[in-house]
């Protein structure tokens, strides 16, 4: 007789970054990167969070892998106990990956209290020709006469204005360059919603996914947020604006953890009326 039986799933390597003692965790994000990334990507965000507070798990997840997948790959990632809220931070498919994982929800064990999505790859549906030169749209084929999704210098301009963060990516030899040209997984592509609160930030100058894709994904989710980053470029939460990026999202959970609708913690008054915080 033959055993059958399914291979259990690669560990998924997790970088951490905890709040300084004494400071008592005020919440639990699991970051997902995006094409060709890493969770070491996101050291700068990680390490900024912990400071106010909360506990931040980055995921080396590739984006091939399923809702199902990143589910136990975030179980494992944040432990037995994390502490909540639990809110999911993807960024580019990453981002794509947390809204299916939360749209799951309970059906895969996984029960975050929120998402952030960021700086969301394209779907597939938008305009031809909307990559930037150097870089392929998301069917995966380069523009007739660009230099190719190697040109690093193209990539670059599209991730980030972030010289401090551009400087780091070049040096990163396990960043798989050419990766942000590669095609979207198709489940990606497909839609979903969720819910939860949610965040979606992305950059009014991202060269790679419309703004408008970004509207409609807030649009449609029924508890969302959008903020627009000026003159932001696609990886907002590396972008030359990273600190009003992870400011805003501090001030969001902190209204999350109130449990109370995302009540506003303080309300800024001026000239222009009322804007919540």
């Amino acid at each position: 007789m033959t055993d059958l039986h399914t291979a259990p799933a690669p560990a998924t390597a997790t970088a951490t970054w905890r709040p300084p003692a004494p400071v008592a965790p005020r919440g639990t994000l699991a970051v997902l990167p995006g094409r060709g990334e890493h969770g070491l990507v996101y050291e700068r965000f990680g390490r900024r969070l912990a400071a106010d507070g909360y506990v931040v798990h980055a995921l080396d997840i590739t984006p091939d892998r399923t809702a199902e997948e990143i589910s136990a790959a975030v179980t494992a990632g944040a432990g037995t106990a994390p502490t909540s809220p639990l809110v999911l931070v993807g960024s580019d498919t990453g981002a794509l990956q947390a809204l299916h994982a939360a749209a799951e929800g309970g059906r895969n064990g996984l029960s975050p209290a929120g998402v952030i999505l960021t700086g969301i790859a394209p779907s597939g549906t938008e305009a031809p020709g909307t990559a930037p030169d150097g870089l392929a749209a998301s069917g995966g084929t380069a523009r007739t006469g660009a230099p190719g999704a190697d040109d690093w210098d193209a990539e670059l301009a599209a991730r980030t204005a972030c010289p401090t963060h551009r400087a780091r990516l070049t040096d990163d030899r396990a960043l798989i360059r050419g990766a942000l040209a590669a095609p979207v997984p198709a489940h990606l592509t497909i839609e979903a919603t969720t819910d939860l609160p949610a965040l979606v930030l992305h950059g009014a100058a991202d060269p790679l996914t419309p703004l408008a894709q970004a509207r409609a994904l807030a649009a449609r989710l029924p508890h969302a947020a959008l903020g627009v980053l000026h003159e932001g470029l696609h990886d907002v939460l590396n972008d030359a604006s990273h600190r009003s990026t992870a400011a805003t999202i501090v001030l969001w959970l902190e209204r999350l953890r109130t449990g109370a609708g995302l009540r506003p913690v303080l309300t800024l008054e001026g000239p222009t009326g009322r804007t919540p915080a």
